[in-house]
């Protein structure tokens, strides 16, 4: 590299002038150097932070959300339970007792055990039969209603309360009064799957016999399953034929 010559007037032999002139352009170099690493440190660090009250935030509000459907499902939930046990009254006050009594155990678990971000798959399964055996108490005797829940591993958890919408809307939409009528409900863990597989018959209810607000159910599991299960699910429905099936599969 060519440095410049010292200036006039400044007594130095030529070499030391270079060397002088080369420490300080060295020294300078250096300090551009640590200055811009110390930008950039700064300026990561900013970066990390700013993502990081990101998700903070995005996952406050995600909690927030949650928290929400949950208080939606609560009322819906306890809504259509009131309402089965409101039709018993009339032809069989002694089941509709037994059944207020049923819906106590129920609701325990709906409003405190369930308040946890997940829970023993074990007393979400025993939760699901005792409402199916609440909700067997009122079917006509030409209702078919095979029930097929697994026990579950040993360590297993799962967020609560997923499964109750699908379950309240084959009773809701699978039973008729005066034809023959089904509901199979099986439930299985499988190579790390919890699987929900529902079959009914379909007797849909248009909206001026259905109170119970139906959609809400659905489209609360929706959303919380994308929430707490994002790219681990699969969620599938529909009618066939005379038939209404429902898949739920979630990968824990």
């Amino acid at each position: 590299m060519q440095l410049l010559p010292p200036p006039a007037g400044l007594h130095l032999h030529h070499r030391d002038w270079n060397e002088t002139l080369g420490f300080f352009l060295v020294n300078a170099l250096l300090y551009m150097l640590v200055a811009g690493l110390s930008v950039a440190i700064r300026m990561t660090a900013k970066w990390y932070q700013v993502e990081s009250s990101k998700r903070e935030l995005e996952k406050s509000k995600a909690e927030a959300e949650l928290q929400n459907l949950k208080s939606q499902l609560n009322p819906h939930f306890l809504f259509n339970t009131l309402n089965n046990i409101y039709s018993l009254i009339a032809f069989s006050p002694e089941k509709a007792q037994k059944a207020v009594h049923d819906l106590s155990r129920l609701l325990r678990y709906v409003l405190y055990d369930s308040n946890q971000q997940e829970v023993p798959l074990e007393k979400e399964l025993d939760f699901i039969r005792n409402y199916v055996e609440l909700m067997r108490i009122r079917l006509p005797q030409h209702v078919e209603l095979e029930i097929n829940i697994a026990e579950a591993n040993p360590g297993s958890s799962i967020a609560p309360l997923l499964f109750i919408s699908l379950i309240e809307n084959a009773f809701k939409h699978g039973v008729s009064n005066n034809k023959p009528s089904f509901i199979h409900i099986h439930i299985h863990q499988d190579n790390g799957r919890i699987v929900c597989d529902i079959s009914n018959s379909y007797f849909p209810k248009d909206n001026s016999q259905d109170k119970s607000g139906s959609g809400i159910g659905l489209q609360n599991l929706h959303r919380r399953l994308e929430l707490l299960y994002p790219s681990r699910h699969i969620f599938a429905y529909g009618q066939n034929g005379e038939t209404y099936n429902c898949l739920l599969e979630i990968l824990t």
